[in-house]
């Protein structure tokens, strides 16, 4: 009975060394099943947008397809709009996440983010007969914004802290698209939205009676997103992101989708990711 006690002990203890079963990292499954599954907004150029022949095209796309490539695996993109771009990751319907997301401590809480791969600077934007001519002039206006973006935090934000009592408004909406048609419609009297963003919508003449009107103090640094859990990919994707710099391609779309605008920085002043 001892020695049968003792042998069930040890078994116990070498269970225990095992340590718990972990699921397989996401890096594996795309490698072997040579299918990379991106998440990417197709509202939002020339980040991401639908070309003349309907297909997804833009600098997130490229930047799908660089990644794809790089683990020897077929690029499918995934529309995601901006409010379900981290519910899409946590679901599974895709592998990671390439959608202009901007890092913040609580989304980390439920995803993974790499160093920021994208930084964008923030236009206000208008019609040309609000009388809008910069950030002072928001504090009584009718603002929107997308649903869930850092953009809409600090409006509300601004409205929390004094603009309400000079008759400032927020509507949110589920995209970029919407908040466009809102804008002119006017449903609301100014949105913000990424400086390189505009300067394309504006260059394609869609919405003529709109103008920007000076910055928003923010600089959006966006992050590439995978499973919370998934230290793997994650490392991988981190790797992948520098690679992409140092070996110059970012400067390389960089200049496809947005010109020859001065590259911009991916570090914060001061200190690093």
């Amino acid at each position: 009975m001892k020695l049968t006690a003792l042998l069930m002990a040890a078994g116990l203890v070498t269970c225990g060394l095992a340590g718990p079963s972990h699921a397989q990292s996401a890096l594996d499954t795309i490698v072997q099943g040579k299918k990379l599954r991106c998440g990417i907004m197709l509202d939002s150029p020339p980040s991401g947008f639908r070309n003349t022949s309907n297909e997804p095209d833009g600098f997130d796309v490229a930047y799908c397809r660089d990644m794809a490539a790089a683990l020897g695996a077929e690029a499918e993109i995934v529309e995601t709009p901006s409010p379900d771009r981290i519910p899409a990751l946590v679901s599974n319907r895709i592998d990671v996440l390439i959608a202009s997301t901007t890092p913040t401590p609580q989304r980390a809480m439920t995803v993974a983010f790499t160093q920021p791969y994208m930084n964008y600077t923030t236009s206000i934007i208008t019609r040309n007969d609000t009388g809008i001519e910069g950030w002072e002039d928001l504090k009584s206006a009718k603002l929107g914004g997308v649903i869930g973006t850092t953009t809409e935090q600090l409006l509300n934000a601004e409205i929390e802290k004094g603009w309400k009592s000079s008759g400032a408004t927020y509507t949110g909406f589920s995209s970029d698209t919407e908040a466009f048609l809102a804008l002119q419609q006017g449903k609301v009297d100014a949105i913000l939205q990424a400086t390189a963003v505009f300067a394309t919508l504006e260059a394609s003449g869609q919405f003529p009676e709109f103008v920007a009107a000076g910055m928003a103090p923010i600089n959006d640094q966006v992050s590439i997103a995978v499973k919370r859990d998934d230290q793997q990919f994650l490392n991988w994707a981190k790797l992948f992101v520098w690679q992409q710099h140092t070996s110059g391609r970012f400067a390389e779309i960089y200049a496809q989708f947005f010109g020859d605008a001065e590259l911009p920085s991916l570090n914060a002043a001061g200190v690093d990711f």
